[in-house]
């Protein structure tokens, strides 16, 4: 954090949540609060050879440390400035004989980086590692267990001639990565790859409907002068305008969900009862249960046999998602839209799951038309729901843009590419790679829909000849996450 920003927003006690942070000055959708680099950071287990350790990008070929010969880097630059946060984990590596897991990787560097700078405040830090909270006190017994083998392991791979911490210590440590772990993601924003401490975005409090945004920016290493190089941070964004002393607010948890759920999942992960105005009034919960309205309106008994249908395949759904049985899983979104359809109402969050899983599938299967179909009634159903500014509104409306588009349909694509954009511009700024990716589309669709508004006929028959000469475009495969969580809770 700059002087500057430090100086745009304070913590303060806020009544009945404890610390949060307040704005000193007016800010406009999109505008960047604050810019924090991680405390410290690792790469998950999964991907520790597919992820550069410094700037967790994804990347083609990288180069491994020759010490460890477990970290892995994008570069010489990525390298080098990893040097300071690597050096003693490098040397535990090697002594301990294998790299642990992530949760120890992570509560090392954290000990580390005390004993170099001391626990008090670091640099633009608005408070200390020592005052974040880890609600050891709220854990299960469960977590207690786990809590306790994770001390273990830490002690197990901490140098000895390094400085002892008390078992309390370490114990506040991985409470506070439990609860306050920020997920990293890949440059595209759409897999989660990592987990780090953010001080600063700690300090945070949780509303349903906030006013601000947190989006990871990889930082940018290409420039031929390192002074010009960015690093990794995460960026806290205004979603409205905020005026002085307004809290700023961001959300813990997805919103599509009805408020009872996400309070649960509030209370579970986050061990505080969610006092939301959402929450409270529950608003929008009346849409996310909707159900078909007019003159033979489905009875109570119906709704309750879909909704248990809709839930059990779900599940059905997952497992043969897990097993890259994609034409299963349309099968089984086709027979659950059958029942849906007569019943639940267009913004029922058991339609709009079936919707937005058809769609993803069908894309990747080559299926664009029927894929475009269920894309916009997800769409349609989406902007009824969420905040006009939510990042994951932003990323649906995308992937409906690009299946319309890969349809043929042009005019919807473009519009909906266009409003991606408008929304992506707020959530992720206009220098992050999806955002730069996303106009590029929007120049591209604008030329073609042009040249379709010219000469209808023409346009099909050049789009046939492109398409026959080029190599048929496989989509992404579908992931079984939704877009990274804000907060990592290990599972």
């Amino acid at each position: 954090m700059t002087k500057g920003e430090m100086e745009s927003v304070e913590v303060f006690t806020s009544e009945g949540k404890g610390r949060g942070l307040k704005a000193q000055k007016e800010f406009l959708p999109g505008d960047v609060i604050f810019a924090e680099p991680a405390y410290a950071a690792v790469v998950f287990d999964s991907l520790t050879h597919v992820i550069c350790h410094t700037c967790f990008k994804r990347q083609e070929r990288l180069h491994r440390c020759g010490q460890c010969k477990f970290a892995y880097y994008c570069d010489r630059t990525c390298q080098r400035a990893a040097w300071l946060n690597h050096k003693n984990e490098c040397s535990a590596i090697k002594k301990h004989g294998k790299a642990p897991t992530e949760n120890i990787r992570l509560a090392a560097r954290i000990m580390w980086k005390i004993e170099r700078e001391g626990s008090g405040l670091a640099e633009g830090c608005l408070v200390s590692i020592d005052d974040l909270q880890n609600h050891v006190d709220s854990f299960g017994e469960e977590e207690k267990k786990e809590l306790r083998a994770d001390v273990e392991s830490f002690l197990e791979f901490w140098t000895s001639q390094s400085q002892q911490f008390g078992v309390q210590f370490i114990s506040h440590i991985f409470g506070v990565i439990s609860c306050n772990g920020f997920t990293l993601s890949d440059q595209r924003g759409l897999q989660a790859v990592g987990v780090g401490v953010f001080p600063n975005l700690c300090q945070a409090n949780h509303d349903c409907w906030p006013n601000c945004t947190v989006i990871f920016n990889n930082g940018n290493h290409e420039a031929v002068r390192s002074m010009f190089h960015t690093q990794m941070r995460i960026e806290l964004r205004a979603l409205s305008k905020i005026s002085p002393g307004d809290e700023l607010t961001v959300s813990y948890v997805d919103f599509l969900n009805v408020s009872e759920e996400r309070r649960k999942q509030l209370k579970k992960q986050y061990y505080f009862d969610c006092a939301c105005e959402h929450c409270k009034k529950q608003i929008k919960d009346d849409l996310m249960l909707a159900v078909k309205e007019g003159e033979s309106k489905p009875s109570a008994e119906s709704v309750k046999e879909v909704i248990q249908f809709s839930k059990d395949t779900l599940e059905k759904i997952n497992k043969a998602r897990m097993e890259g049985l994609y034409h299963e899983v349309v099968k089984l979104c086709r027979e659950c839209l059958k029942k849906q359809e007569p019943v639940l109402g267009d913004t029922n969050i058991f339609l709009l799951r079936i919707l937005s899983i058809a769609s993803e599938v069908l894309s990747y299967l080559q299926m664009f038309e029927e894929a475009a179909d269920y894309a916009k009634r997800m769409v349609d159903g989406y902007m009824k729901i969420y905040h006009p500014n939510n990042a994951q509104l932003g990323m649906a409306v995308m992937r409906a843009g690009v299946t319309h588009w890969h349809a043929g349909l042009i005019e919807a694509g473009h519009g909906l590419i266009c409003k991606a954009y408008a929304i992506l511009l707020i959530t992720h700024g206009p220098s992050h790679p999806i955002t730069k990716d996303l106009e590029v589309m929007r120049v591209q669709t604008e030329m073609e829909l042009r040249m379709f508004q010219q000469n209808e006929f023409m346009y099909y028959k050049m789009r046939e000849a492109a398409l026959k000469n080029q190599k048929i475009q496989v989509m992404p495969e579908p992931s079984n996450e939704t877009s990274p969580s804000l907060f990592h809770k290990k599972e």
